[in-house]
């Protein structure tokens, strides 16, 4: 698995694209798929953030769903905003929502056989 990160709009989509152009990919924007069976290719998930907001809002976990996805999908490449720079929201929800995700950023990670961070379209490898 590897995981891109970034700040919005940094071109984090377009850079996975780009270095993945030989390759045929499946992407899910704001979700993952249910069942990786009858896919072809890489599986790219963009928007990690929005589907770890919305599972949090359907009472979801998404801690356990992301790392069986994972676990299931080992040579996937998950893109995510970078959600927890700045001020620290007043509203309780999104304290959760940006704790939550950076914990889970944090161990996808550890997991991760390689990390890049994205910036103006440019990957920096950081592990």
């Amino acid at each position: 698995m590897k995981l891109v990160i970034g700040g919005y709009a940094q071109g984090k989509l377009d850079y996975v694209l780009q270095k993945y152009d030989k390759e045929p990919c499946q992407i899910w924007d704001g979700e993952i798929p249910k069942n990786k069976s009858g896919q072809s290719g890489t599986v790219v998930i963009n928007h990690l953030h929005y589907w770890i907001r919305s599972r949090i809002t359907e009472d979801g976990c998404p801690e356990e769903e992301i790392f069986a996805f994972v676990e299931n999908c080992p040579y996937c490449v998950i893109i995510s905003d970078e959600v927890g720079n700045g001020i620290v929201p007043i509203e309780i929800f999104e304290r959760e929502y940006r704790e939550r995700t950076g914990r889970i950023l944090v161990e996808l990670a550890k997991k991760a056989e390689e990390v890049e961070r994205v910036i103006c379209g440019i990957g920096q490898k950081i592990k």
